[in-house]
């Protein structure tokens, strides 16, 4: 059994929750500058897309011309905190390192992109031409790792269970 310090594994797991929203909002900011880096080499201008999925989950109706930027920054932040906070809780159950990255990776864009097509506001990215679809990559993996490597410094592997690792 894991040593939770007398309390139940649920509630040890929100302060892991808590700093891997940090984490996560962190990774926003770094992938945020590295964006605006790319940007400034590809002269590629910025997406609103993040914006516009945020306000139809609203009930707005923003059109493809709208430009919201505080809107953008609240979707960016605000899906980093909340998968951050997952990267967290993955950190204290001891799910830590490359392969954890890879998969935090895959869970931001699969959100992303979840989101984007189920309010129609996005294509899927199988429809993008190839240099999008390699930034968006590249972004996302950008938040993973910075959000991963923050959340397994601020949070321990104290729930990491040494049970099922067999087939019986």
């Amino acid at each position: 059994m894991v040593e939770t310090g007398g309390v139940g594994r649920g509630r040890a797991l929100l302060p892991a929750a808590g700093r891997g929203a940090v984490a996560g909002v962190l990774g926003v900011a770094v992938m945020t500058a590295a964006e605006k880096v790319e940007q400034a080499i590809t002269h590629r201008e910025n997406s609103y897309v993040p914006a516009r999925t945020l306000l139809t989950m609203l009930g707005r109706h923003p059109s493809d011309d709208d430009r919201p930027m505080a809107w953008n920054h609240a979707m960016h932040y605000g899906t980093g905190a909340a998968l951050g906070a997952l990267r967290g809780i993955w950190a204290a159950v001891g799910l830590r390192g490359p392969q954890a990255h890879l998969a935090h990776t895959i869970v931001r864009l699969s959100t992303d992109q979840t989101l984007e097509n189920a309010t129609g506001v996005g294509a899927p990215p199988s429809t993008w031409p190839h240099d999008e679809w390699l930034i968006d990559v590249v972004h996302k993996a950008i938040y993973a790792v910075v959000t991963g490597l923050i959340a397994e410094r601020l949070v321990r592997p104290q729930l990491q269970s040494r049970r099922g690792r067999t087939s019986h």
